[in-house]
């Protein structure tokens, strides 16, 4: 395993009983990368994160987090990885402050009321420091989140779904405050059902039923699933789309806005379906570039029908 990076796994495996969660995953992350988890709920994204922060113990695989081994050393794991759970888990009946101070006590963090200080001014809370969690909006939740997740100063942060029920105004805001902390060599693992997230992501991975799809930058994510997409507008488009459904050559067919996206595999075959509906002069075809969600559609599609 090389020291270079700050994730490096292989054959990471976990199961629940007879259910394989995990099956043989590998993983390398460099150090200030952002790395994004795609993949459907139940894929097994949150419990391999679980194991890489030495919470959970793998069944079988090898490698480092931090250059610590993860089967041996998953103490000293846990003390430099800030982990952000999909839920808001800090008391809201303690104050912004309280809570920080709490965390900071927790990971005995040196000049800790000095610490608490710098966070509550990084992030926003100056104003509102002894306002109770409980009170706080769901973005100002995230934020506090955000704050106790990296008062110790971790060397890797783990980001479990982390804006999920936020609106879009705080989901941009986390986001400039993430690619800030990777400037700086924070290295960022982070699960999203978001497409325009995971796009902010310098490499990610599609994750189902416990098996890595695809992994890449978003551009080479898009071009190893070799789809081909048509946009269709005009009038009595949900005519279209059912008629087009489980024709041979079309893998999905999607509403975007007044569009629709006719993606395939095969690019002949997916002409040749669409073919009719292209004389129809109420109907406007073009040919576009397929997009993540578009990939993360067809992956979507083609695990599910691999699992019935």
């Amino acid at each position: 395993m090389s020291s270079e990076f700050v994730i490096d796994v292989a054959g990471i495996t976990k199961r629940f009983g007879d259910k394989t969660v995990v099956n043989g995953l590998d993983l390398q992350v460099a150090r200030g990368e952002i790395f994004g988890f795609l993949g459907p709920n139940g894929s097994g994204k949150t419990t391999f994160i679980r194991m890489l922060c030495g919470l959970l113990t793998p069944e079988a695989g090898r490698g480092t987090c931090l250059g610590f081994d993860v089967l041996r050393e998953q103490r000293e794991i846990r003390t430099h990885v800030g982990y952000m759970t999909q839920r808001f888990s800090f008391y809201e009946d303690l104050s912004v402050r309280e809570n920080l101070d709490f965390v900071a006590r927790l990971y005995a963090v040196p000049e800790r009321r000095r610490t608490v200080e710098a966070a509550i001014e990084r992030l926003g809370f100056a104003g509102r420091s002894h306002q109770l969690a409980g009170q706080l909006s769901g973005g100002w939740k995230q934020r506090l989140a955000l704050a106790a997740c990296l008062i110790h100063s971790p060397q890797l942060l783990l980001l479990d779904e982390p804006t999920a029920g936020v609106d879009p105004k705080a989901r941009r805001e986390f986001w400039g405050e993430i690619h800030q902390l990777a400037a700086a060599g924070l290295t960022v693992l982070i699960t999203t059902h978001y497409m325009d997230e995971a796009e902010r992501c310098h490499r990610l991975g599609y994750i189902a039923y416990g098996n890595m799809l695809a992994r890449g930058t978003v551009e080479e994510v898009v071009r190893g699933a070799n789809l081909t997409t048509w946009e269709v507008s005009g009038r009595a488009l949900a005519g279209v789309a059912e008629a087009l459904r489980g024709r041979e050559g079309v893998e999905q067919v999607v509403p975007f806005g007044n569009t629709l996206h006719v993606t395939g595999r095969e690019p002949a075959r997916l002409e040749a379906a669409i073919a009719p509906w292209r004389q129809n002069p109420g109907l406007a075809w073009k040919q576009i570039p397929s997009g993540l969600e578009d990939v993360f559609i067809s992956l979507m599609g083609s695990t599910s029908e691999q699992m019935r």
